[in-house]
């Protein structure tokens, strides 16, 4: 997440395609696919992508360039194709647009196509930079944000699975990896000014940045998540997260942050806020700030995999409740 400082006062296993015409409903088939999600699976990405082989991921950097292929290398592993032409996955950002200094960059994109609503997408974001090393220490960002990196991966097989297993996915799906969000949120302005698709097909974002660990105010009740925005321009997607989450995974929803009076003002601080200034509704799941932020200590075996599985499979559901119901979620 973006360091600023702002004055206060500012099944055992898939079950067998349905070949009848009847829908599939979505209560059937969700749970079988946030199933392979899993912890091994995150913790495994997780420790390589906030290895030392990728140097902090400074934005435009060797680190950052790497980082970018691998994530286009899972990709193309688990099938999904990219929205840009020729199979090109990366969205490049010039020098120009960036802030002096910051070299050329890119953005990471893949896509699944819906099945009755292809116009209509739903945005799952997290960016995978970080800031890079200070040439004693590297900076591996952990929880900043390969956390959300690595459940975007797993969020992203899970949907490919249901499409491989001929289950509807009425909606299309963008899957954003983006750039620059520690050097202002450049990756995702860029995005927003230059969308891939009509900026008014987009029809919410949710944005994870920093969901494996647990902050101060949370030792004694670890099960829990901040939501930032659900609520800001569309009631409908508040509740539909609220009613997704009783349902399935039973986190404590905070929304202390979601206050207009935080003094933290995490609801500009991160690559959601660049939909939301765009009218397109978004919710930020975030852990808090804890001991390790922007430290070299934020390292692979401080992360809670349970938490962060579990944090993971609720951004799936209701993603996968966004893609599936039957009207385009509505903006206030």
């Amino acid at each position: 997440m973006k360091n600023i400082i702002i004055p206060i006062l500012i099944a055992t296993s898939l079950f067998t395609a349905c070949t009848s015409t009847k829908k599939i409903k979505v209560e059937d088939t969700d749970t079988v696919f946030a199933n392979t999600i899993t912890v091994e699976e995150l913790k495994k990405d997780l420790y390589y992508f906030a290895s030392d082989a990728f140097e902090g991921r400074e934005t435009g950097e060797p680190g950052q360039k790497k980082a970018a292929e691998f994530l286009k290398s899972e990709y193309q592993k688990l099938g999904i194709q990219s929205p840009l032409a020729d199979d090109n996955y990366f969205q490049k950002i010039p020098k120009s647009f960036l802030p002096g200094g910051v070299k050329e960059t890119e953005n990471v994109v893949a896509y699944i196509e819906g099945s009755e609503y292809p116009n209509e997408i739903v945005v799952l974001s997290a960016h995978y930079d970080h800031i890079g090393t200070n040439g004693v220490d590297i900076f591996n960002g952990a929880d900043d944000d390969a956390s959300g990196t690595v459940a975007l991966l797993e969020i992203a097989e899970a949907f490919q699975q249901a499409k491989k297993n001929g289950t509807p996915l009425k909606r299309s799906i963008l899957f954003l990896h983006l750039t620059a969000e520690e050097k202002g949120l450049y990756g995702s302005k860029w995005y927003v000014e230059n969308p891939i698709f009509p900026i008014e097909n987009h029809i919410a974002d949710l944005n994870i940045d920093m969901i494996g660990r647990i902050d101060s105010a949370h030792e004694n009740n670890e099960n829990y998540i901040y939501l930032i925005g659900s609520d800001k321009l569309s009631k409908e997607l508040h509740f539909l997260s609220e009613e997704v989450n009783t349902k399935y995974t039973n986190l404590q929803l905070d929304y202390t942050y979601n206050d207009e009076n935080d003094p933290n003002r995490f609801y500009y601080r991160s690559d959601h806020y660049n939909f939301a200034k765009n009218n397109i509704p978004i919710i930020f799941y975030f852990n808090g700030v804890h001991e390790d932020y922007h430290k070299a200590t934020d390292t692979p075996e401080k992360i809670n995999y349970e938490l962060l599985h579990k944090r993971t499979q609720l951004v799936f559901y209701t993603a996968w409740e966004l893609v599936n119901r039957e009207e385009r979620i509505k903006v206030d």
